[in-house]
């Protein structure tokens, strides 16, 4: 992919993030389901569309199903923090209830927690910082 594609695959990603949060926060599930189907479409290989669905279907009750959204997610790419981020807060009997919708809801120890490192074929490897 081109740096300019990228570019504009980024802005686009990051516009759907918040305009979910917007419908979401409001309760327009369904406008929300609309924007991530469209992204997804467009975008299959991208983590966003798959932890904004989880958040929906958080919201609206439905945990297992949620749960699946933000594991494709991480699957997808294991160095996109909002899905270990969502992951960690509803995987547990005592959510905190905290959606990522992107980057800028993971705290930012979560940021320092891991490293990123590239493979000779660009592949990106996540690895866990040691907190001493």
């Amino acid at each position: 992919m081109k740096t300019q594609e990228l570019t504009e695959r980024k802005k686009e990603l990051t516009a759907l993030c918040h305009a979910v949060k917007a419908f979401a926060d409001n309760g327009e599930f369904q406008k929300c389901k609309t924007l991530i189907f469209g992204a997804a479409e467009k975008y299959p290989n991208a983590p966003e569309p798959h932890n904004l669905l989880g958040i929906v279907l958080e919201k609206q009750g439905d945990h297992p199903a949620a749960m699946k959204q933000f594991r494709a997610a991480w699957a997808l790419d294991p160095t996109y923090l909002p899905a270990r981020q969502n992951l960690d807060s509803f995987g547990t009997f005592f959510s905190h209830g905290s959606y990522a919708y992107d980057e800028s809801d993971c705290p930012e120890e979560m940021h320092d927690q891991y490293r990123i490192h590239y493979d000779e074929r660009g592949i990106g490897h996540v690895d866990r910082r040691d907190c001493k």
